[in-house]
């Protein structure tokens, strides 16, 4: 068992993200970002904020990101990783969605570039300007049929609901 942090130690903590698989036909929805000087395409996602749920989360940094406004369907799982990037582990939960609607005139967070539909076969096309690798899984977790119900996702936060 391991031992509580004294006052004085840092707490471990891994860096908690959200990302959306959103399909429309045969195409998903990506985003093409400047990520220090480097072009990478990744899912819609992000880091959950302060008080947020990992739901909401998901809705907010794919309208940050792609100016599309969605409702999640299902929960397709938690994946861990460590990123190169900043040599830290990742937690990311994945959801499947829908768009709801789309603000052409809707400014998009700092990097983005645009958001664009592609097919799987040219996402994985793109290799190594790919985010991370959890960009495939979670695309294939939903084309393998992944779709688990969003209440196994919960949360405890004041007025978050179970």
């Amino acid at each position: 068992m391991s031992q509580p942090a004294s006052a004085n130690e840092s707490v471990w903590c891994p860096r908690a993200t959200v990302a959306c698989v959103i399909a429309r036909g045969d195409r998903f929805l990506i985003v093409e970002e400047d990520i220090g000087g480097r072009i990478a395409y990744n899912q819609p996602a992000g880091h959950l904020d302060p008080g947020e749920t990992l739901q909401a989360a998901a809705v907010r940094e794919t309208l940050e990101e792609t100016g599309h406004h969605v409702a999640l369907d299902a929960f397709l799982g938690v994946w861990q990783w460590m990123s190169p990037e900043h040599g830290e582990q990742v937690l990311r939960f994945a959801f499947a969605g829908h768009v709801l609607s789309h603000d052409v005139d809707r400014p998009l967070d700092t990097g983005i570039q645009r958001a664009l539909w592609l097919r799987r076969d040219e996402i994985e096309a793109l290799g190594d300007r790919l985010r991370t690798p959890l960009v495939l899984s979670a695309i294939d977790a939903w084309l393998d049929g992944r779709r688990l119900p969003l209440d196994v996702v919960s949360s405890l936060l004041p007025g978050a609901g179970a």
